[in-house]
């Protein structure tokens, strides 16, 4: 009797921690952005004319998400052609609930769907990676996108929750795919590639080979244009999870989700500018140290990394660049709440 009255308090206290902070977030209405006049109309579902965009979405990274997608509509000439695809962790009925109240709220015009994503499925094929935050289920729903969208969704433009773009994503969604390429993302090829694999890896004479015979080169999985029917035909999602298996078998790399991307695509995607993923802003993953931008112009500002702008700026340890995330803060502070 005891035990279960000490684990009703227990969830008692989780409940009402879990509602604390959730009902803290609270975010003020965006405002309703409207096509220009020379957009197409989008009278058909799935229509060519739409700009699928896929993130994932949950409590934590809220704040990074409602920014994102207030940066995505404010820069579109065509915002009520976009819709949005947000896959959200299955076991978590409770924070889904938060989440659609919250865009449903802030955003009343939004075109949006939600996709419930069974964390517990690809719970399995994690390995423990050199960050905590990089072994969240959600940040391998990724891989499923191809499963979860519908049939008539053929492309998507995937964006992680800790950017704001200054530039139409339709440029991006616009994105040209060769006819054996599945995805696109802006690579650099000046980064040590070996760096993302383990010695074990490189010292596996099969496995030292998989790269052999493409150009292969670093690429920020944070923002890719997909093709999805591409991706389905050729069962990609299998593929990235073989690998998986492989890593737990046997520790070939330690970057969490981004390895078996590189393992299956690098060597092989479609070319973007480096415009579109500014990326690295956050530092690196251990301290999360400020960084400049890199040389040239910009379309998309990225806080990859262990640092993210909201949480320095509520710190008050903001980093230059952190004050171009800050417009697109959505949150409603103390004093807003007050007036």
């Amino acid at each position: 009797m005891a035990s279960i009255m000490t684990i009703h308090i227990l969830f008692i206290s989780f409940f009402l921690l879990f509602s604390s902070y959730t009902s803290a977030q609270r975010f003020k209405e965006a405002p309703k952005f409207y096509n220009s006049y020379n957009c197409p109309s989008i009278d058909l579902t799935c229509s060519p004319h739409e700009v699928h965009v896929a993130m994932t979405l949950d409590v934590t990274y809220l704040r990074g998400s409602v920014a994102a997608i207030l940066s995505v509509l404010q820069h579109s000439s065509c915002p009520e052609n976009i819709i949005f695809h947000f896959v959200t962790a299955a076991s978590k009925i409770s924070s889904t609930t938060v989440l659609n109240r919250t865009l449903s709220t802030s955003f009343p015009y939004l075109n949006f769907h939600f996709y419930p994503f069974d964390d517990d499925s690809v719970a399995g094929f994690i390995s423990t990676s050199i960050r905590s935050a990089l072994d969240c289920p959600l940040n391998y729903a990724r891989n499923y996108m191809a499963n979860l969208l519908p049939p008539c969704v053929k492309k998507i433009v995937y964006l992680d929750s800790d950017l704001v773009l200054v530039d139409d994503i339709a440029k991006l969604a616009a994105t040209p795919l060769s006819s054996d390429a599945v995805l696109a993302a802006p690579e650099y090829c000046n980064a040590n590639f070996s760096f993302y694999f383990t010695p074990t890896f490189w010292s596996n004479p099969s496995l030292s080979l998989t790269f052999a015979g493409r150009r292969a080169c670093y690429f920020n999985t944070g923002v890719m244009v997909i093709d999805l029917e591409r991706w389905r035909e050729g069962d990609y999602t299998r593929k990235i999870e073989e690998w998986m298996e492989l890593q737990k078998r046997m520790r070939i790399y330690e970057l969490g989700s981004l390895p078996p991307f590189l393992l299956v695509f690098a060597g092989n995607i479609g070319p973007v500018d480096h415009r579109w993923n500014q990326h690295g802003l956050g530092g690196d993953n251990f301290r999360g140290l400020c960084r400049e931008l890199h040389p040239g112009p910009v379309s998309l500002l990225h806080w990859s990394g262990k640092g993210k702008p909201w949480a320095r700026l509520d710190a008050n340890r903001a980093c230059p660049l952190d004050a171009l995330w800050a417009p697109y803060d959505l949150l409603e502070t103390r004093f807003s709440l007050e007036a």
